[in-house]
């Protein structure tokens, strides 16, 4: 008998933040997922090497999965000792959830860079894909994506319930300017970033003196 589906939401998280939360909160609803896994990188293979250490991330995920209401933690990624390819965890996450759709949470900016992901074309194989709009980002879909995109994009929640993966999802969320990047740029100039994180990061974060301006 198929399962209720889960989200699963991957990223660097340095740090957590409502540009990652709020739109996959958003797609809980939307979509009845029974639960969301954050799962936060070791080596993401996409990007530069984190500011904080995998302990302090990790530590900071499990603050916000705590504060939000059917979030988890799942840790795989920060066992590993190689680069953290989503095609490998949703592989795991198959062969020990058979009977569970999964909807892998991104945004449209990873969308539209997918061909550049490790096996990319093999991710449908294992889960569906739930895409969030971000503020500049006009879907100007490249030709291997509008293809997939064609194949395989869904209207119905339905289908990614009956389904185990397979289907594309567009969400219709509210987009939410921020990013990492800018938010550790606030931190360093001594900004407030109430309202912009979780109130239990945003402590842990001052307790550990994180993302402080270069002495």
């Amino acid at each position: 008998m198929m399962k209720a589906p889960i989200g699963i939401l991957g990223g660097t998280f340095d740090p957590i933040h409502i540009g990652h939360l709020r739109p996959a909160i958003e797609a809980q609803g939307t979509l009845g997922l029974a639960e969301v896994r954050l799962v936060p990188n070791h080596i993401p293979p996409h990007r530069a090497s984190p500011f904080c250490t995998s302990e302090q991330r990790l530590a900071m995920v499990r603050l916000a999965a705590a504060e939000t209401p059917g979030f988890v933690v799942d840790e795989r990624e920060l066992r590993r000792n190689s680069p953290s390819y989503t095609i490998e965890t949703l592989i795991e996450l198959r062969r020990e959830l058979p009977d569970t759709p999964l909807c892998f949470l991104m945004g449209m900016d990873s969308l539209l860079g997918l061909p550049g992901w490790h096996r990319w074309r093999e991710l449908l194989d294992y889960a569906h894909l739930v895409v969030s709009m971000r503020p500049g980002w006009q879907p100007d879909y490249p030709a291997e994506v509008a293809s997939l995109l064609a194949r395989h994009q869904s209207r119905q929640v339905s289908d990614l319930h009956r389904h185990r993966h397979g289907h594309i999802w567009l969400a219709d969320n509210l987009p939410i300017e921020l990013s990492a990047t800018r938010l550790r740029a606030l931190l360093a100039a001594g900004q407030d970033p109430r309202y912009l994180l979780p109130a239990s990061v945003a402590s842990y974060i001052r307790q550990q003196g994180l993302y402080q301006p270069a002495p």
